[in-house]
């Protein structure tokens, strides 16, 4: 949509075929809880944030900055305010008022959408088969954009199926894994059924991404939220290289292990485990009960080192269908400058088909507007080199 604005603008037709009954649906569950749609930190770090892509993004994302991105969406009469973290929302809060605006301003601009249309594939002369609810049509064009996104969430129409149609043509396609996703961990039983759902706050995580403050929640397979999502990249890396995996939580910290430990000691040794959390740590609920799923002792100190860096053991990332998005994709060494596949001319690809990855927080959505407009004005410069050749 947003290589089919920059098109439109510049007077091209331009028809955009839409799998689904209607468009734009992960951009809307995106806004379900508030469309967090970039972030204010400085452009410096911003554009450090998409790990080996780095480098490889940076040209689309100086192209569409967050600040670009907030005036884009005040040119649509979205207004948008700094929210905790330094993210970045609508006031509004939600993406349907920003969506509904967007598609009446592709639609004066002479953008068709076409719904129902899912693309299949290539013909053998090279059209476009697009499968419609009556049959499937074959499409000339003269310059194509595939932004089909990943293999998150397929029920909203990204399944990673066009995988197989391009692997045909030899291109070099990084295997689809799940990214900002939860992780199972084998609870027991009892901890599973009473803490299932229940939300630790105000903790620091510890991995290879580094140290984060933040919240994230229990769940009846292992951990998810957002705190798990920061370090989903390091934890699934590591389970893929098949080493030892643990997030290693702080659960208070506010306090010193020496502190801890001279608190804890101060208790009655025939206080229950459970009052000595509470008394001597200010541990209950949650918190309290993962010390004591993991305790193997009493002892003062050692419940204070525990305390100060929990081990949950993960054992696997959760399905691909349930991360908030994917990481794999096309090479970028398979596409040139403008986001053209370099085995084929005239089809540009762009978003989450490509082979990067952010944490949430903004990044992931501005990323995708970024490279579908400098993908569009790559088809700009494509069809400028035909005239004149």
């Amino acid at each position: 949509m947003m290589a089919a604005e920059v098109l439109s603008r510049s007077g091209l037709h331009v028809t955009v075929y839409e799998a689904m009954p209607t468009v734009a649906r992960k951009f809307l569950l995106a806004g379900k809880s508030g469309l967090n749609i970039t972030h204010a930190e400085p452009f410096e770090l911003f554009q450090t944030r998409f790990g080996a892509a780095n480098d490889l993004l940076r040209p689309a994302l100086v192209g569409f900055t967050p600040g670009d991105v907030r005036a884009w969406a005040s040119s649509l009469g979205t207004e948008t305010f700094v929210g905790s973290s330094d993210r970045i929302f609508p006031k509004a809060m939600k993406a349907s008022p920003l969506l509904r605006t967007w598609l009446k301003r592709l639609d004066e601009q002479g953008v068709d959408i076409l719904t129902r249309h899912r693309w299949t594939g290539f013909s053998d002369t090279g059209a476009l088969l697009i499968e419609t609810p009556q049959d499937t049509i074959s499409v000339a064009y003269d310059a194509v954009l595939l932004a089909l996104g990943g293999a998150s969430w397929p029920r909203l129409g990204s399944d990673g199926a066009w995988t197989k149609e391009l692997e045909k043509y030899g291109i070099n396609i990084s295997r689809l894994r799940p990214a900002n996703c939860g992780f199972d961990v084998d609870w027991s039983e009892f901890f599973r059924e009473r803490f299932a759902g229940a939300a630790l706050k105000s903790v620091k995580a510890t991995s290879d991404a580094g140290c984060f403050p933040g919240e994230f929640v229990i769940s009846a397979t292992g951990i998810e939220g957002s705190l798990v999502y920061a370090h989903a990249a390091a934890l699934r890396d590591r389970l893929e290289r098949g080493e030892d995996t643990v997030l290693t939580v702080d659960l208070a910290p506010g306090r010193t292990r020496e502190r801890l430990a001279q608190d804890l000691a101060r208790q009655d040794s025939k206080t229950s485990l459970s009052n000595r959390l509470r008394k001597g740590a200010g541990l209950e609920g949650v918190k309290a009960a993962l010390v004591r799923e993991m305790a193997t002792t009493r002892d003062a100190a050692a419940l204070a080192d525990l305390i100060k860096a929990l081990p949950i053991q993960v054992v696997r990332p959760r399905p691909i269908a349930e991360a908030i998005s994917s990481a794999g994709g096309i090479d970028f060494a398979e596409i040139d400058g403008d986001f053209m596949l370099k085995k084929m001319q005239g089809i540009f690809v762009a978003g989450e088909m490509l082979d990067w990855e952010a944490p949430t927080g903004g990044y992931l959505l501005t990323a995708c507007f970024a490279t579908g407009k400098a993908a569009a004005e790559g088809i700009g410069r494509f069809f400028s080199r035909r005239t004149t050749s």
